[in-house]
């Protein structure tokens, strides 16, 4: 019998080349909040999934820009390098046939000695199969990978190869979480990802970067968990962007927030939302801090 293997996967990549969608398609739970937008990720999620031989412990980080323009997205940058850099095992996402500059310079990130696998995401999205092998090839010269998957977030596809390539690359040892765990986020984080996520489904390019959500109170009566939640903006002409006319935005947001929530958490949920002016908040760092954005 094989030795047990366990160890962390920084999962690196640009925006948008489908990071958190393939974390959630793994370890089969909506973990990492998606949509359309880059950058959508802030925070670093750990996501469990325990096999008999191996135990992986995946986090995913903000995708790299490279045209970071305020101390939020800073920071958010310094994650993405220091997750996949401190990691056992980086994971280099790249979406198929798209490998790039800023590709590169995510690359050029992670350190030399550094063991990484490459997943060529969204192949599902191909017309063309042929043109992979020659992509594939051109990719695996661009650095010395442990392997190079091509795989599918959306549709499962090579996921099971893609698990036995990290499981090869990681350190012998035994697991470092309970079985069934699957993350060491708590409810109240999970709160605050699934509501901003709306905001960034619901409204246009630049605004949801403005937004901050704040789980004021969360606190569980009985079956019923009662979550009070701040949507910041950072000036008062967003406020009512954020609302819509007669605040039906807002309610829209938080009730696909809420039963979205409610599927994650096995019960029932009342949310409130307000929505509230911090000044310039992505820019200051003080309340950046507070925010968790060290």
């Amino acid at each position: 019998m094989s030795a047990h293997r366990c160890g962390t996967i920084g999962i690196a990549g640009r925006p948008n080349t489908g990071k958190s969608s393939l974390l959630n398609r793994i370890v089969g739970e909506k973990l990492s909040i998606v949509s359309a937008r880059p950058q959508t990720t802030r925070h670093l999620v750990t996501g469990i999934l325990t096999r008999p031989q191996c135990q992986y412990v995946f986090i995913d980080a903000p995708g790299r820009q490279s045209r970071a323009k305020s101390t939020l997205h800073r920071r958010l940058n310094r994650r993405a390098t220091e997750a996949a850099r401190d990691a056992d095992v980086a994971l280099f996402v790249v979406e198929a046939l798209r490998f790039g500059p800023e590709d590169h310079l995510v690359l050029e990130k992670i350190p030399a000695t550094q063991r990484i696998v490459a997943a060529v995401n969204k192949i599902d999205l191909l017309k063309n199969d042929s043109l992979l092998i020659p992509f594939l090839d051109r990719l695996s010269k661009s650095r010395n990978f442990e392997a190079v998957v091509p795989v599918s977030a959306k549709t499962g596809k090579n996921i099971p190869e893609l698990l036995e390539a990290l499981r090869a690359a990681l350190p012998e040892g035994p697991a470092g979480y309970p079985p069934d765990q699957l993350t060491d986020r708590d409810e109240r984080f999970f709160a605050a990802e699934l509501l901003r996520e709306k905001l960034f489904e619901e409204m246009g390019e630049e605004l949801p970067y403005r937004c901050e959500v704040v789980v004021e109170s969360f606190k569980q009566e009985a079956r019923l968990r009662r979550i009070e939640a701040t949507i910041l903006v950072e000036r008062e002409s967003q406020k009512p962007i954020v609302l819509g006319a007669r605040g039906e935005r807002l309610k829209r947001m938080a009730s696909a927030a809420r039963k979205d929530m409610e599927r994650l958490f096995g019960g029932k949920v009342y949310l409130g939302t307000w929505v509230k002016v911090r000044k310039a908040w992505t820019d200051d760092a003080r309340v950046l801090r507070q925010l968790g954005y060290e």
